[in-house]
């Protein structure tokens, strides 16, 4: 028998980052940084790995930092980017928020997964 949720509505961001996130380009840009860390790269060596065309990618790379997705600093001549983990955190929390209502079985394969995921191991 399926409960009657309520839902509280996305927040704007939450939208704005799951759109950024909805394009191909954008999604191997931001799984490329998220696998980097912290320090990021440099916009070039962004377009280098994922062979890009750089005007293409500064579309795509201002889209993801306007979403909140990635920080941007400059080191000498170069933009760097970096994914926003606290953005991440906070997007896979709202995702997760409503998961289990009572039924733990259903979310336990996702912690597993996070628990055995490489980036936390």
């Amino acid at each position: 028998m399926h409960r009657n949720i309520a839902l509280v509505p996305a927040p704007a961001s939450t939208v704005d980052r799951l759109s950024a996130l909805a394009q191909a380009s954008r999604l191997n840009v931001f799984r490329l940084l998220v696998r980097v860390g912290p320090e990021g790269l440099r916009a070039s060596d962004i377009a280098a790995r994922l062979a890009i065309p750089p005007t293409t990618l500064s579309t795509h790379l201002r889209i993801l930092t306007d979403a909140g997705l990635l920080s941007l600093r400059t080191a000498s001549r170069e933009r760097v980017y970096a994914v926003r983990f606290e953005a991440m955190r906070e997007l896979i929390a709202y995702l997760l928020e409503d998961c289990c209502q009572g039924s733990p079985e259903v979310c336990t394969p996702i912690a597993d997964i996070l628990a055995t995921s490489a980036c936390c191991a």
